[in-house]
């Protein structure tokens, strides 16, 4: 007798829209961080995908499908690895607005660099995927090893 696969069982609605939910304030708070130094970009752009995935497959479809934020979703499910120049701008930019927070701040001048070292500490401990060649990349879309 052939297995029959296995779908998931559907998640209540009221399950769904809290996911839905914390979906778009992550990836509203993605957004901001793109004008924001000490906001992330990347990391609430993946925390929104998974959000949507168990929220609302349109939503995860359209994530992934968006010209700016899809390939950053793609290329952390595909390699589970962040790429070094990713990393250091990252690093580079929470420093910068952890140093702007500490002299502008009248009170709590420590909370943003506290919350960036958190967050950089987290994203340096990340697998790091090396950034491909022109030549390895052109041998893996083609389907290549690179051995003769």
């Amino acid at each position: 007798m052939p297995l029959l696969p296995v779908t998931p069982p559907r998640r209540p609605v009221w399950q769904r829209v809290l996911w839905l939910l914390a979906g778009g304030v992550s990836l509203l708070l993605g957004i901001a961080g793109i004008f924001l130094p000490l906001l992330p970009t990347t990391p609430f752009v993946l925390l929104a995908a998974a959000c949507f995935s168990r929220g609302s497959t349109r939503c995860e479809a359209w994530l992934l499908n968006h010209p700016r934020f899809g390939p950053v979703v793609r290329d952390w499910r595909q390699h589970r690895a962040v790429p070094l120049r990713a990393k250091q701008l990252a690093l580079g930019m929470m420093a910068i607005g952890s140093l702007l927070a500490a002299f502008t701040l009248p009170r709590l001048q420590w909370l943003p660099a506290l919350c960036c070292a958190a967050v950089g500490w987290w994203l340096w401990h990340l697998p790091t995927r090396e950034a491909l060649t022109p030549q390895a990349s052109a041998a893996s879309s083609s389907g290549n090893s690179g051995k003769v």
